[in-house]
């Protein structure tokens, strides 16, 4: 190899890694054919959709040769049925849920990740005389949602060895925080660790709160990124350059958050809150650097624990509940 090549080589590689979205131009869909998708948020926006939000507000979907439409459902079951008929692209869901609907036989994969870690907590009030989860026998404790999020708190409950029949639950809606803030109950589970301790230092109550996943639960993904798997080849390319644009907005976020927060508050001025503002903060640490990145062994450790709970009637190899659109 002359020196001349080796110096060619060296300027195409150099100009492939500072020109943002340059490697996808070069492919089929590219960023010089704009392909318009569909993204279904899983709930009203707030602070735990901030890269999609900055993403937007920063042109960075346009970057990457996407127009990207973000839709808020108004009942947060829908999302995965729309993707499922093929009504949206793109959906935001929560990774026990996307096992539970694979097994139920819906055409739903995961193609990315927005939130890597758990975010469901079980809270209780700081200045009650419950100190861990083995106090919280023959207490009450609110839910909003059943399902999983009481097979994940029956685990929580048991890792301590209290008997989940020994406690009270009561379904208080979506009204966790009030009803734990007014003593209505004693504890509240499916909590948000970036939302209610927030709204609770508000309201001028300090929390306590018991994580998942130093309780019994399997870590796994929060908020995923769902598909249609029937047609997830048709549309991979422009799936994996959503996922770029994601993971670029998420590094902007986390070197620039103070100006992220205004950004995002810019969106729609209704998002700037005190509340909101808290849950900014406490969000960023909690996102997926690598959006597409897919961990194996989490989906794996996780279907083998609803197939044990009796969740699930078989157990899905994780190519059907999983992929990295980046790999073909």
């Amino acid at each position: 190899m002359t020196r001349l090549t080796r110096r060619l080589m060296r300027a195409c590689l150099a100009l492939i890694l500072i020109i943002p979205g340059l490697a996808w131009a070069a492919e089929g869909d590219s960023a010089s054919e704009t392909t318009s998708l569909k993204v279904m948020l899983d709930w009203y926006t707030n602070p735990s959709h901030a890269p999609l939000v900055i993403a937007q507000q920063r042109g960075i979907f346009e970057r990457y040769g996407l127009d990207v439409e973000l839709i808020s459902p108004a009942d947060p079951s829908v999302p995965p049925k729309l993707v499922a008929a093929g009504k949206v692209d793109l959906a935001l869901s929560y990774q026990p849920q996307l096992h539970l609907q694979v097994d139920q036989g819906l055409p739903l994969v995961r193609v990315g990740t927005l939130i890597a870690t758990p975010l469901n907590v079980t809270l209780v009030r700081a200045d009650s005389d419950i100190e861990s989860m083995k106090d919280l026998a023959g207490k009450s404790i609110g839910y909003s949602v059943g399902g999983v999020e009481k097979v994940l708190l029956n685990t929580m409950l048991e890792h301590n060895g209290v008997d989940p029949a020994s406690v009270e639950m009561v379904n208080v809606n979506f009204a966790l925080t009030p009803a734990l803030i007014s003593g209505k109950v004693d504890a509240i589970t499916g909590a948000f660790r970036n939302f209610e301790l927030a709204q609770m230092a508000q309201e001028g109550v300090k929390g306590r709160a018991f994580y998942i996943e130093e309780e019994g639960v399997p870590t796994y993904d929060e908020l995923i990124f769902i598909a249609n798997r029937d047609t997830l080849d048709t549309h991979r390319d422009a799936y994996a350059r959503f996922m770029a644009a994601i993971e670029d907005a998420t590094a902007w976020i986390i070197n620039h958050p103070d100006e992220g927060w205004k950004a995002f508050t810019a969106y729609d001025p209704a998002l700037d809150t005190p509340v909101n503002k808290k849950a900014w903060y406490n969000s960023i640490p909690r996102f997926a650097l690598r959006p597409a990145a897919l961990d194996v062994r989490r989906y794996k450790a996780f279907e083998a624990f609803l197939l044990e709970r009796g969740q699930i009637k078989a157990k899905s190899p994780v190519s059907r509940l999983a992929v990295d659109v980046n790999r073909l």
